[in-house]
């Protein structure tokens, strides 16, 4: 899996940004979102039961990272017409406002270390990466367990303070003073 001080490889990929046939779906890649920083998190599936819930989390602070400078992005190896499908039937998916990315060939999540071998779906992994491409943060958890949105928004506060962090330092707190 690829780590921090890494740089995030090189992308494009098909993404889900409205319900509307018309404009659903469009390109993103490396330059897209280039000055920002990105909060790339990817999901084992759709129509499954742990992953709304995170999505409808990162969903629920997309207002908080934007107030960041931070774009989010969220992943699978679905296609773009499977996650049109899941945002149109999931009700609390209908409005999300942040693109649905499809690796449907793989080729990402394999460079970005995080597919599942036995699976064959990316494992829930989250990446910060700074406006200079730099993998800043990464996380892992196993299928079944959700990850907490509220903590990776708080991981790119302090990243972005540029300070020594304590243990569940917040945005607003001082930063450690070597001593």
């Amino acid at each position: 899996m690829l780590s921090i001080g890494e740089k995030l490889p090189e992308f494009a990929m098909t993404a889900v940004v409205s319900n509307d046939l018309s404009d659903a779906f469009v390109d993103v890649n490396n330059a897209t979102y280039g000055g920002k920083w990105l909060v790339l998190f990817a999901w084992p599936k759709d129509f499954t039961f742990v992953c709304p819930t995170e999505i409808t989390g990162f969903a629920d602070l997309n207002d908080s990272f934007l107030e960041r400078g931070a774009q989010v992005l969220g992943m699978s190896t679905d296609s773009e017409f499977v996650h049109l499908a899941w945002r149109k039937d999931h009700s609390d998916l209908n409005n999300l406002p942040f693109p649905m990315l499809s690796d449907i060939k793989r080729e990402f999540s394999e460079e970005l270390g995080i597919l599942n071998k036995e699976a064959g779906v990316c494992n829930r992994a989250t990446f910060i990466i700074d406006p200079e491409g730099i993998i800043r943060h990464v996380s892992i958890n196993d299928l079944n367990v959700g990850r907490n949105p509220d903590e990776i928004l708080r991981i790119l506060d302090a990243l972005q303070m540029g300070g020594l962090s304590a243990c569940n330092w917040k945005k607003g707190d001082d930063a450690l003073v070597a001593a």
